[in-house]
């Protein structure tokens, strides 16, 4: 049974139900918004990942990274963990004294899982590697990790997926909140790549310290209106969003000032972070993202 104090915690139901039915979902149920201010607040931010050419190259550190947060003038960066050199605390620290030094916020840390498991032993592995990795965001002075649900093992249902990862997940939660970090599940394939499979996942964890790390092109679509239908349903429980200007596959437009619309409807108050994927060398072609990525905050934010 629902905690009756959490219920009343919560304002009201957002048009998530709508939009899943819209899609032709059957799994999950409408999911409470926690209650918040109406007003929108849009802080520009980048990941690490933008940069991937040059950190997997080994010709850009860490360190060099934040620096680059600086010079293009946003408020945070996301740490990409995969280029970190250690989860060795004089490290960790380091790296959150140099961005305090600068100005500069950290928006989260993002790291790769893989929560659906069917087995029990590889289920709590991926958890307490989790906890390694709270423990980390803790250190460099964030809030919030990215998490991934992961595929789907060959046999499983979609149900028994979404079990799977809602259970690591869930015990991730309670761990995170022992040092007031959200965890944020990503919309990225596998057993989180439709709007309707995240939200039932985030349904099932029932935390406060559990959102959505929402990547407005990630989602499995069978059109462009149905991707903002996705979009609009994920973004009343989003923690953090990363946003690109194109389509991977198609290399269509994204509209970002629907988008923007959206982030003013739903009351989105975080970071919206470059997540750079483009053909264009990321040294021109991130500032050009973070540029569209400050207008629209300028333009749809209170801050």
């Amino acid at each position: 049974m629902q905690n009756p104090m959490r219920r009343r915690e919560f304002l009201k139901v957002a048009g998530t139900a709508a939009a899943l039915a819209a899609s032709g979902n059957t799994l999950a149920q409408p999911l409470p918004v926690p209650a918040t201010s109406p007003v929108a607040r849009l802080f520009p931010g980048c990941c690490a990942y933008s940069y991937r050419k040059y950190l997997d190259a080994g010709t850009m550190t860490m360190e060099e990274f934040i620096l680059k947060g600086v010079e293009l003038g946003v408020h945070a960066v996301d740490v990409t963990a995969y280029w970190l050199k250690s989860t060795e605390p004089a490290y960790l620290i380091n790296l959150r004294r140099l961005a305090f030094k600068n100005g500069l916020a950290f928006s989260g840390a993002a790291i790769r899982t893989q929560m659906c498991q069917a087995d029990l032993a590889e289920r709590a592995r991926q958890l307490e590697s989790i906890k390694k990795w709270i423990e980390a965001t803790d250190l460099l002075g964030a809030s919030h990790l990215r998490v991934f649900g992961g595929a789907l093992p060959p046999g499983a249902s979609e149900r028994q997926g979404i079990e799977w990862a809602a259970e690591t997940m869930k015990a991730a939660c309670e761990h995170g909140a022992k040092r007031g970090i959200t965890l944020g599940i990503e919309d990225h394939h596998g057993i989180t790549a439709r709007a309707d499979q995240v939200l039932e996942i985030l349904r099932r964890v029932d935390s406060p310290f559990a959102g959505i790390n929402l990547d407005v092109e990630n989602f499995e679509v069978q059109s462009e209106e149905d991707r903002y239908a996705a979009i609009e349903a994920c973004l009343p429980h989003a923690t953090h969003v990363h946003i690109r200007d194109i389509v991977s596959e198609t290399r269509r437009p994204i509209d970002l000032d629907r988008i923007g619309r959206l982030f003013v409807k739903a009351g989105y108050k975080g970071y919206i972070s470059a997540e750079y994927e483009g053909e264009e060398d990321p040294m021109t072609g991130v500032p050009k993202l973070v540029g569209k990525i400050k207008d629209l905050c300028r333009k749809y934010s209170s801050a």
